[in-house]
């Protein structure tokens, strides 16, 4: 892993985040149909995009990290709230299936759902026999299920049903600056960093 300088301590944690979130997740499979078919079905992601990569961008001088192959598929679904998940069609055999756990690698995917489509994803994947596990309480307010994809990945579904129909995501999750320090201490980090970390969170009590 490539060793970053930390030492700037001008730079701290922004008040706000400097993304508006995901534009779009890309990942691969080897069958876009049946991918297809199960994000629409199952998951309920409509498809909004549906493409060949254009020639030279695959093995060609274009490529900017893309898959390399020519012309091959790649779509995408509608992952709600203006934020799209995609895939790449690579050719049949021609990569294993990865390690979620690799370092770098995509452990899973988790998507935030309201309690009605909580209750109708778990009815969509009980009529197809998809097993899954769950529901399981993740954190106060949050409930999860975790199902597969036909490619091998980890999905998960999270549902904060005090929270209706407009779930508060970084509500839930967001912690004092109490609590976050006494995680971070753990890293062995100097008082500087830590301070530069958790600039952005709140002291118990505070507005």
């Amino acid at each position: 892993m490539a060793e970053i300088d930390l030492r700037d301590r001008s730079i701290s944690a922004p008040a706000t985040a400097t993304t508006r979130g995901v534009h779009h997740l890309a990942l691969t499979t080897e069958d876009m149909k049946a991918t297809t078919e199960f994000y629409v079905n199952v998951v309920g992601m409509p498809l909004v995009h549906a493409m060949k990569v254009p020639p030279g961008l695959g093995s060609g001088p274009g490529n900017r990290g893309n898959p390399p192959y020519e012309e091959i598929r790649h779509y995408f679904f509608d992952m709600g709230n203006d934020s799209l998940l995609a895939f790449f069609e690579i050719p049949a055999g021609e990569k294993p299936q990865t390690d979620r756990d690799a370092i770098g690698g995509m452990q899973h995917i988790a998507f935030v759902v309201t309690p009605a489509k909580f209750e109708d994803i778990q009815s969509r994947l009980l009529q197809r026999r998809i097993e899954f596990d769950g529901p399981i309480d993740i954190l106060p307010g949050m409930q999860s299920i975790y199902f597969f994809d036909i490619n091998g990945i980890r999905l998960e579904a999270c549902c904060q049903p005090a929270d209706g129909e407009s779930p508060a995501v970084i509500d839930c999750v967001l912690q004092t600056k109490q609590v976050a320090l006494a995680e971070l201490r753990t890293t062995g980090a100097d008082e500087a960093w830590l301070e530069a970390m958790t600039a952005n969170l709140s002291h118990d009590g505070d507005d």
